[in-house]
């Protein structure tokens, strides 16, 4: 199906955009809220955005499957996810249908690379697909008139969603799910928006590094401690001076008790080839245990490093969260 008329994707080279297009004369009514559509996706002609929240870093669940008939109204499938999430609430034309809106997001998306991961269309969400969807935009987040949350009620049965993935040129992940339903005689039809764009957490806020005692009290207990003060530049092994805490307790830890030998291992989390991740992480290992050589007059005997990357996570990798437990460099006693 062609949709130039009303869509229009964009490509650019440092980021995955797509733009749907202005297509009517009509100005869109006033909007009822401070919000800016995002470059990524901006909004179906003629609409006006009735809701708007942006979080810098969240957690988001995102419906990837139908909503079963049962006590629970808990869709099949549901997404995790973690990073920038942009909430919109859009209210449309009551000339305009779901199918319409629906099928210019769905080419717009496509157009720009993403994969569709569900959709459904009224009875295929499941029957209280349209209760899940109005909890979903709550009671506070329309703004103004009663009436711009009105179709999210009276239109729940005649709804359309989609949620689709897609992948910037630096790696980043970005999920969209479009939630669409028709208008009725009184009310226009409504749209929810919900972008969760993967990136990494703003890290450093806080300062916390293991001093010699507790990475002792560690090994006596586990007989490892995981280290993560110590840093490094993506896909580099050559240790930041940020790490200088760290290493200082490190050695503090090793002076305390001239007998401990450990082995200084390296992790890393599981994105990238894993034989490379293999090879970093063993470059990364040698170069703290060469620095406590070095810097701190360790002996060298007591160090043996090794590189494991991925094969022993301590958290999902499937999200950034549990991806930043992973990359850390751990003491194990010999």
């Amino acid at each position: 199906m062609q949709m130039d008329t009303h869509v229009r994707a964009i490509l650019f080279g440092a980021a995955l955009t797509f733009s749907v297009a202005a297509a009517f004369a009509d100005m869109p009514a006033k909007d009822t809220v401070k919000g800016e559509d995002p470059a990524m996706l901006s909004r179906f002609a003629g609409a006006m955005m009735v809701g708007y929240n942006v979080k810098a870093y969240d957690e988001a669940q995102l419906a990837a499957g139908k909503v079963p008939h049962d006590a629970k109204r808990v869709p099949e499938k549901v997404l995790t996810l973690e990073g920038k999430l942009t909430k919109i609430a859009y209210d449309f034309p009551k000339d305009r249908s779901s199918l319409e809106v629906m099928r210019n997001y769905e080419a717009a998306l496509q157009k720009a690379g993403f994969a569709t991961l569900f959709s459904c269309a009224k009875l295929t969400c499941g029957e209280d697909f349209g209760d899940v969807m109005l909890e979903r935009v709550g009671n506070n987040f329309i703004q103004g008139s009663s009436d711009y949350w009105a179709p999210f009620n009276y239109s729940r049965q005649s709804n359309r969603y989609l949620v689709a993935r897609g992948t910037r040129p630096d790696g980043s992940v970005v999920h969209a799910a479009i939630y669409v339903v028709d208008p009725d005689n009184q009310h226009n039809g409504a749209v929810l928006v919900e972008l969760v764009e993967g990136k990494a957490m703003e890290t450093n806020k806080v300062a916390a590094t293991l001093d010699a005692q507790a990475m002792a009290k560690g090994i006596a207990t586990e007989g490892k401690v995981a280290v993560y003060g110590v840093y490094f530049d993506t896909d580099k092994a050559e240790i930041q001076p940020k790490s200088k805490a760290a290493l200082d307790e490190m050695a503090k830890l090793l002076a305390a008790d001239p007998k401990l030998k450990v082995y200084i291992v390296g992790h890393t989390d599981s994105a990238g080839d894993f034989a490379h991740n293999v090879e970093l992480s063993q470059r990364r290992a040698e170069a703290v245990a060469k620095a406590l050589a070095t810097s701190y007059k360790v002996d060298a005997k007591r160090l043996t490093a090794r590189g494991v990357a991925s094969l022993a996570p301590v958290a999902s990798n499937d999200a950034e969260a549990g991806r930043e437990k992973n990359r850390r460099v751990e003491l194990v006693k010999q």
